[in-house]
């Protein structure tokens, strides 16, 4: 039977013990030296052989008074195992990371014995693949071989696989960092609704989490204490309430899925926000639009999985950023190689953005017109390696 308990572990560094945990005490101590850097006259070589009494007392201080950044400079990297989609989507959207994650684009959907993955799931998600293989040959056979078909396929087939199904990845972060996420985890689970299916299973998964960082002796109890009562910042509320604005910064909502959220938030220059609907709606591919009989059919099968959340389920976004910060993710995804979804969310705002600057004659108007001709390869200030010569992707008119 598949053992889907969380594990983490910790790549090789300096702090890591023969038995696999970390060894906090030395990454503490070495923090307690760094804040000395300061007002130290001789630097921090002078600091590294200086009486330990010294190191504790301002070990003691900053841990107690919130000046946690010194414990900052500690980066753990951590290798993550067994760990829900959802839950690794909440540690994306905490800004300060690096992360390395399983593709389920590029890797199949395997349920095995003992997972959480359904039978429903596994079988439909294998038929939509079949289905999609079909569709995607029949109109773009004509430029991608069957390997790519078979990535393409995987990509739109698993909107019908859990949000929560497992996932593995390297994730990097500071020991205050890890801490911080922590405590805003243990908050949700204390304030989490026991009678609502989602927020109890990634309560668990939060807990189970945090179990697994105290088993690697990464939890440090003077930066568990969120004086500050902060969140996690991926849940957000009322979202439908914001108010648009578009100019040197801007705010928009949209519905998107699961999925396109997860691509989305990795632009870390740009702060998202989700809120589930209280009404379940689910996206649908654009490539079997044009038969009602296939879209009929796919929001069947959504139905026959929607009580696990699929990663086809729509969520109310809140996208909130500068100016120039939206046309970086423009260099980004307006590309014939980015997921579709993201891809069309992305123009969507784009033009969104380019008549509300026309209408109020802001000066950005005339900037924002040179990237509303195409792809990013057609963009002044971009500089396409790998010209992909895919017409509909360069227009963005592509269906897949």
């Amino acid at each position: 039977m598949e053992n889907t308990k969380i594990k983490v572990g910790i790549l090789p560094n300096q702090f890591l013990k023969d038995d696999g945990t970390f060894d906090k005490e030395a990454a503490i101590k070495l923090s307690g030296k760094i804040a000395g850097v300061c007002y130290d006259k001789e630097g921090f070589a002078h600091l590294e052989n200086e009486a330990e009494e010294k190191t504790l007392r301002r070990i003691d201080m900053t841990l107690n008074n919130g000046h946690h950044s010194v414990y900052d400079h500690i980066v753990i990297v951590f290798n993550l195992q067994n760990v829900p989609k959802i839950l690794a989507m909440v540690l994306n959207n905490e800004h300060q990371y690096t992360t390395s994650e399983k593709s389920a684009r590029y890797t199949p959907v395997v349920r095995q014995e003992g997972s959480i993955i359904t039978e429903d799931e596994e079988r439909l998600y294998n038929k939509w693949i079949d289905i999609f293989k079909i569709k995607i040959k029949a109109q773009y056979g004509y430029f991608y071989n069957d390997a790519k078909i078979q990535k393409l396929a995987q990509e739109n087939a698993r909107y019908l696989v859990t949000v929560f199904m497992p996932t593995q990845m390297i994730y990097s972060t500071s020991l205050r960092q890890i801490n911080y996420i922590a405590s805003w985890m243990e908050k949700y689970v204390s304030k989490a609704d026991k009678n609502n299916e989602f927020e109890r299973k990634l309560a668990e998964s939060m807990r189970d989490f945090i179990n697994a960082l105290a088993e690697v002796n990464v939890l440090e109890p003077g930066l568990l204490k969120n004086e500050k009562y902060r969140s996690l910042s991926i849940f957000g509320k009322d979202l439908d309430k914001k108010e648009e604005h578009f100019g040197d910064v801007y705010s928009t909502t949209y519905k998107g899925s699961f999925a396109q959220y997860a691509q989305a938030h990795r632009h870390r220059t740009l702060d998202y926000q989700l809120e589930l609907l209280d009404d379940k709606e689910y996206f649908i591919p654009p490539i079997i639009q044009d038969d009602q009989l296939l879209v009929d059919e796919w929001l069947a099968d959504m139905q026959i999985v929607k009580g696990v959340n699929p990663q086809g389920e729509l969520v109310k976004i809140s996208e909130v950023g500068k100016y120039e910060d939206f046309i970086l993710k423009c260099k980004e995804r307006l590309c014939s190689a980015a997921q579709l979804e993201i891809m069309q969310q992305t123009l969507a705002t784009l033009q969104k953005y380019k008549k509300a600057l026309e209408d109020s004659n802001h000066p950005l108007a005339s900037d924002i017109e040179k990237y509303s001709h195409g792809a990013r390869c057609t963009f002044p200030d971009f500089n396409c390696t790998s010209n992909c010569g895919f017409k509909e992707g360069i227009s963005l008119t592509r269906k897949i």
